[in-house]
């Protein structure tokens, strides 16, 4: 959102837009990730075509490829549950560089893991035509998978970055 206030906080003072904090960060955007989405499909189907077109065969996504993103999907909840723990519930102070740290790696994740979730769906739906043949079948099956498999890691991101904020303090008053 433009203005610099956050999503669920009306502006104040008027019509004026709350300027943000000094040292804070806006939560990720939620269109942008869908463009970065966008983005993807178009580079995977491009990519398909442009191999294809040059008489080469398109690579297919391994069982690897599932297993590295679904375990990279698992660290990073257990990050964001670990700093949800630590932050929301019990309250506790984190090193501001590790603080930085999480919530880097949360928007990164969220970012690479949009940008890739768009890619593999670009790949399923190049292949999504000859579905009648058991190598296209594959191909979708899989590419499809790790699509799916790539959403999670930009929910685990997006769940990072949002345990990393700050607590509100009810005792604290302006």
């Amino acid at each position: 959102m433009s203005g610099g206030t956050e999503p669920d906080r009306a502006p104040r003072n008027g019509d004026k837009p709350e300027p943000p904090r000094p040292g804070s960060v806006r939560p990720t955007s939620r269109r942008l990730l869908i463009a970065i989405a966008v983005l993807g499909i178009a580079v995977g189907l491009t990519m398909v075509k442009a191999i294809e077109a040059g008489g080469g065969i398109a690579p297919a996504v391994s069982w690897l490829t599932l297993i590295a993103w679904g375990f990279l999907a698992a660290l990073l909840f257990a990050a964001a549950r670990n700093t949800h723990q630590r932050v929301q519930v019990r309250r506790e102070r984190i090193e501001s560089s590790r603080a930085v740290f999480l919530l880097m790696i949360g928007k990164a994740s969220a970012f690479v893991g949009a940008l890739c979730a768009g890619v593999y769906a670009g790949f399923a739906l190049s292949f999504l035509q000859a579905m009648g043949s058991s190598g296209p079948r594959n191909r979708v099956i899989m590419a499809g998978a790790a699509a799916v498999v790539s959403v999670l890691v930009v929910t685990a991101g997006l769940l990072l970055e949002r345990a990393c904020r700050v607590p509100e303090d009810p005792d604290e008053t302006p």
